[in-house]
């Protein structure tokens, strides 16, 4: 397997993995096609790169499955001039697809080690736009007011802190739920007060780290 095709494996990755679950947007399918995965997996795993499976990155976590990355960033919607942020920087592979995207990207991973990897690989395919912070973002994170965030973890429930995280006309993609039952969710921001909520779709996910648990009832 040492001398596998990448870009082979990259067009059918795109083809029977990404097409099929009705990612469309020409601009992401241009963006995952020219982002070399197999560059931000662990080196034992560069073969698995475009494989239907959760690659492990270590520290117990792994990264999204291709066919869910390509419908996060597709429901994002992301513009040339939107400002993004993503928690959970894990291999950076997603970092890099936002970025790329958008005008600005701050991503944010409680694992130091994350981020001082991703900084490696990113400046190393010469990945300007994004900061990248060390810290606990699974409340939030700062004061400010993204066009996007990308939470790459599933929270069992979504505080009510990052809907205000968001712009007006702010999207938010996050997985909620906990083993077996998660959905992803697709949270616009339309008004100062008012949002809306849509389900895109059932997954699974590794919960991110520090994550609210849902209050237990007392009987």
């Amino acid at each position: 397997m040492n001398d596998i095709d990448f870009e082979q494996a990259r067009f059918n990755m795109i083809e029977q993995q990404i097409r099929t679950w009705e990612v469309l947007d020409q601009r992401v399918l241009d963006v995952i096609a020219s982002t070399p995965r197999e560059d931000f997996v662990p080196p034992r795993y560069r073969t698995l790169a475009f494989t239907d499976v959760a690659i492990p990155i270590g520290h117990g976590q792994v990264m999204m499955h291709p066919n869910v990355e390509g419908r996060l960033l597709q429901a994002l919607a992301i513009q040339p001039s939107d400002s993004i942020l993503e928690v959970g920087t894990g291999s950076g592979y997603l970092t890099a697809c936002l970025a790329r995207l958008g005008a600005s990207v701050l991503s944010v991973d409680i694992i130091p080690e994350f981020t001082e990897t991703a900084q490696r690989k990113l400046k190393a395919r010469s990945v300007n736009n994004v900061t990248l912070r060390s810290g606990d973002a699974a409340r939030g994170w700062g004061n400010h007011n993204h066009d996007a965030i990308a939470i790459t973890g599933s929270l069992p429930v979504l505080p009510a802190s990052w809907r205000q995280q968001l712009s007006v006309g702010g999207r938010l993609f996050v997985i909620v739920g906990e083993h077996p039952i998660m959905e992803a969710l697709l949270i616009t921001r339309v008004g100062e007060r008012e949002w809306t909520e849509e389900s895109l779709f059932d997954t699974e996910l590794a919960s991110l780290l520090n994550a609210s648990k849902p209050v237990a009832f007392e009987f």
